[in-house]
């Protein structure tokens, strides 16, 4: 992540134009998230407020997740029912829920963040092989109506965005509840 440019949406060293802005606004994207986690305890990672939130390990989980369905949906030819198997290698963290928060526990933030590292890696280095055109390429998607890669991949970093209030708020709900009361 380029820090002299992470304002800036702009091109960026090898990658085509649009690409690049793509790119610009999932690193600034990514960037704030790891700000707001790089210093958290195994035991805020693990933190749920009550049995049907998330924690944010498993908002981290989920957020690799979602990179690597859509690696495989947008890049790979793969049929419905290739696509159904992998998705199925990416659960529980790919839909959350009460079997993500049985399983995804007890791992450190440098954990989760050389993950999402590791599957952003492979993102990009997908995108600068492909023309820009891709980005416009359009299949059926949601509810009948077309969508294109640019919105798919649009559709990762704004799911990263939606939840990272959650993240925000499960933080300040654990250090409310674990805030130490001062004597005078």
């Amino acid at each position: 992540m380029e820090m002299d440019s992470l304002y800036l949406i702009k091109e960026k060293n090898g990658m085509k134009k649009d690409f690049s802005l793509l790119v610009s606004m999932m690193e600034y994207a990514r960037f704030t998230t790891i700000r707001d986690v790089e210093n958290v305890s195994i035991d805020m990672l693990d933190y749920r407020c009550h049995d049907d939130a998330n924690s944010i390990g498993m908002l981290l989980a989920h957020f690799d997740a979602v990179e690597k369905i859509y690696q495989v949906l947008t890049f790979k030819q793969l049929g419905d029912d290739e696509i159904e198997e992998y998705a199925k290698t990416l659960e529980p963290a790919l839909s959350l829920g009460s079997k993500a928060a049985e399983v995804i526990k007890g791992k450190t933030v440098e954990y989760y963040l050389t993950n999402l590292q590791s599957t952003r890696e492979t993102t990009i280095e997908q995108f600068m092989q492909l023309d820009e055109s891709w980005l416009y390429e359009e299949t059926d998607w949601w509810y009948g109506q077309k969508g294109n890669n640019f919105f798919k991949w649009f559709h990762v970093f704004e799911d990263e965005i939606s939840h990272r209030g959650q993240i925000r708020m499960i933080k300040k709900l654990y250090e409310k509840e674990n805030q130490t009361i001062k004597v005078e």
